[in-house]
């Protein structure tokens, strides 16, 4: 398939992007280049440098290009500034969004596969979160995944374009070439590697007062490589459907420095610290809708296995992809 990925310059756009590749499909890489990085585009895919904003950009690509799919990552995704800068949210999340998804239409695109997120659950009533589960963000970056979904799922309805939404829990890990690095890095496991690098003095722990086992928030941690593989399966499925990607288990912050320690050898310090606004205590999802309908398995289904691929992807590349 001659497939656009936008937001493919990222750390999962880039993966999932590597992994299409190497199944012999034809890719095009749209990235602004804002929180992306020229050095994780992968080989052999070709790359556009345009923004989701610009509508005009939009048009001279799909008009030039016929997309058999999309596979839209391109989205700003940090919650605290969501908090403190909804509008940036809500233009990029959901207007950018649909501009991309307006020029799809247009061209006859017949699939289109959505990067969301967890986020859109909010605080779950129960745990492992599924599907069903009620969705109130607490956050704009959370309520702005979701408006999105809303809308794919209208067009889907109105123009039958074939959609699958995927809402990832934490991504984490790294391939033998590609792995995480954003600019500020706020994600926990490339921060607690850091420390364990000696590019950070230490790791600061947001909240130590949650209802858990340790006090500090639990998340459910999934590889990086495990989530493009659900992308390609989605690209395969030939129904409109929405998915949690996860592992089911949840690990607490306390948990998962730990087994940075284990894995690296090395003393890594931590501050606590007052918790983060719009922070949910427990994001653990059930993946078995996904296991049922696309067959998805986790190739890598443990904590230490997920840190021990991105420890090593860091330490051969300790500077990321460079200035």
């Amino acid at each position: 398939m001659k497939i656009l990925v936008t937001g493919g310059a990222g750390y999962i756009g880039s993966v999932t992007a590597e992994k299409l590749i190497e199944s012999g499909h034809e890719i095009f890489i749209l990235d602004n280049l804002s929180e992306g990085h020229i050095g994780a585009i992968p080989p052999g895919s070709r790359f556009i440098e345009a923004d989701i904003l610009n509508t005009k950009e939009l048009q001279q690509i799909f008009s030039t290009n016929k997309f058999d799919a999309v596979v839209h990552f391109a989205a700003n995704c940090y919650v605290d500034e969501s908090v403190e800068n909804p509008g940036k949210y809500y233009k990029n999340n959901v207007f950018g969004s649909i501009n991309i998804l307006e020029e799809a239409v247009k061209s006859s695109v017949k699939k289109f596969v959505f990067s969301s997120t967890c986020s859109t659950y909010g605080i779950p009533e129960k745990i492992p979160i599924v599907e069903e589960e009620k969705q109130k963000p607490i956050n704009p970056y959370g309520e702005t995944k979701l408006a999105f979904e809303k809308t794919l799922e209208w067009y889907g309805q109105t123009y039958q374009i074939k959609y699958t939404i995927l809402r990832y829990f934490n991504a984490a890990g790294a391939t033998e070439k590609l792995g995480e690095d954003h600019r500020p890095e706020t994600h926990l496991i490339p921060l607690v590697l850091q420390c364990a690098l000696g590019k950070r003095s230490e790791i600061k722990i947001f909240g130590t007062d949650y209802n858990t086992k340790d006090g500090t928030c639990i998340r459910d941690y999934i590889h990086v490589s495990d989530i493009a593989k659900a992308h390609m399966l989605a690209l395969e499925n030939n129904t409109s459907n929405a998915f949690n990607l996860g592992n089911g288990t949840g690990y607490s912050v306390k948990e998962v420095i730990e087994t940075a320690k284990a894995v690296t050898g090395k003393k890594i310090n931590t501050t606590d610290c007052p918790r983060r606004k719009g922070d949910p205590p427990v994001l653990v999802g059930s993946a078995e809708k996904i296991h049922k309908k696309l067959g998805w398995e986790p190739q890598f289904p443990s904590l230490k296995e997920i840190v021990s691929t991105a420890w090593q992807w860091h330490k051969r590349f300790p500077e990321g992809y460079g200035k």
